[in-house]
């Protein structure tokens, strides 16, 4: 059974950053296979991994409805054509698989495929030893496609009180959806000296457990400016090593 790990937060608070140095982290330690599934809109876990965008799941759906209506393939059911179209959009590499699930559906009823590609994706995910998800704020997206069952759910915020204010919606939210959360904890990004202590009240409020703090690294910054892979920051920049201590504590 697959090892399931989500991340969310709101945009800008660095939760991409976050889930790149944790697959890091992974394939570091020797913990493959892993599929790696991007369900943000906005997506761009692959820049930080360092590969190239290929199909989104959105796109292959879309597809399907436009095939459906139009005629598909000779001898394809929805279902075959809906499994061919996902290995095409299944980006695979020697450390990491992807799988990029896209913006949201268009006008109309997608239930049908949406349904076929919950099944295929089950099956998929069976064939990975871990399974790290880069979700929107809202977790809508992954919560209906992908799984029911998450091993732990890391939110991501920053070092304010707005951004904190809002995992704590984020967790309230997650409390509402049908999927099984075994261990949730809040991870605090860029944080500078004495941020903690002043912030301490907010994060008391959310009702979630603080297990690591990633402090503010000017180096993170720079090749996010440069366009370079976080995957290939040093071993000793401050943000690589701070996350790879949440890891070890909470043993993925």
């Amino acid at each position: 059974m697959a090892k399931q790990i989500a991340v969310a937060g709101k945009g800008g608070t660095g939760k991409t950053t976050f889930t790149s140095l944790l697959i890091r982290y992974l394939i570091e330690h020797q913990k493959r296979p892993i599929l790696a599934v991007d369900a943000d809109p906005n997506a761009n876990l692959n820049e930080t991994l360092g590969l190239t965008l290929g199909e989104t799941i959105s796109e292959v759906i879309a597809q399907t409805k436009a095939a459906a209506g139009s005629g598909l393939p000779a001898g394809m059911t929805q279902e075959t054509f809906i499994e061919y179209k996902l290995q095409s959009a299944l980006l695979e590499t020697k450390d990491v698989d992807l799988l990029v699930m896209g913006g949201p559906d268009g006008p109309g009823c997608y239930c049908f495929p949406n349904n076929i590609l919950r099944k295929l994706l089950e099956n998929m995910v069976s064939n990975y030893a871990y399974i790290i998800m880069d979700n929107e704020a809202g977790m809508e997206h992954i919560s209906r496609r992908v799984t029911n069952d998450i091993d732990i759910l890391f939110i991501v915020s920053d070092a304010s009180a707005r951004a904190i204010r809002s995992a704590g919606r984020v967790h309230a939210l997650v409390k509402t959806l049908k999927t099984h959360i075994k261990e949730i904890y809040l991870v605090i990004n860029k944080n500078q000296p004495g941020d903690i202590a002043a912030l301490q009240q907010e994060i008391t409020a959310t009702g979630l457990t603080l297990i690591g703090t990633i402090p503010y690294d000017a180096e993170v910054g720079r090749y996010d400016l440069e366009g370079k892979p976080l995957a290939k920051l040093p071993a000793d920049s401050a943000a690589v090593s701070a996350a790879y201590e949440i890891c070890d504590k909470v043993k993925v």
